[in-house]
């Protein structure tokens, strides 16, 4: 069979030329979970998307269509590939339960909020993140063990996110972005 643009990743469906055989996708960086996904739907579990939803809020799952803006605008996605917000919303609405609770990366989340600033749809994916991190803690999917080293790196994802919005910030200034336009209409002289 054909795969004809449903990847959610623009870039990635250019370079395939829209479209690519399953195999094909399967060996790109961006393209391997989709295949890995169906493979796996036998252990799916229709309702974990409206138990997160009800949780979060029903309109922060169910309209997202996977577009990848949250995941280009994520700073701990330079330095984490495998962290991908849009995937993990992919994930829960195909009832993936297991595989997103048993996820270590549903941890990798610096709550920055970087994604619904750029999120078409509004879908603040750090509350997703947060109520993935308290149900993988209730169901048994966490160990002491992974959260005490993850204390480790918590320190670090939170300084690289408070050094990305602080770089973001800058670059306005002083890029080409002159974000001081406002003075104009601010200025005591009228």
């Amino acid at each position: 069979g054909q795969y004809t643009g449903a990847c959610g990743n623009t870039k990635e469906e250019e370079a395939l030329g829209r479209e690519a055989s399953w195999r094909d996708v399967k060996q790109k960086p961006q393209g391997h979970w989709l295949m890995d996904e169906m493979i796996s739907m036998k252990n799916a579990d229709p309702g974990f998307m409206d138990l997160v939803a009800k949780k979060v809020g029903l309109q922060e799952i169910k309209p997202c269509y996977t577009c990848g803006s949250c995941t280009g605008a994520c700073p701990v996605r330079t330095v984490v590939e495998d962290f991908d917000p849009r995937r993990i919303i992919h994930m829960i609405a195909l009832g993936l339960k297991e595989e997103v609770l048993s996820s270590d990366t549903i941890w990798f989340c610096c709550f920055c909020d970087s994604c619904y600033s750029v999120c078409p749809q509004g879908i603040k994916f750090a509350r997703i993140a947060k109520e993935l991190q308290g149900m993988a803690k209730e169901e048994g999917y966490v160990k002491q063990g992974f959260l005490e080293g993850f204390g480790q790196v918590e320190g670090y994802l939170k300084d690289l996110c408070r050094r990305t919005m602080f770089k973001k910030v800058r670059d306005g200034f002083h890029g080409t972005h002159k974000m001081p336009c406002w003075r104009k209409f601010t200025s005591k002289e009228g």
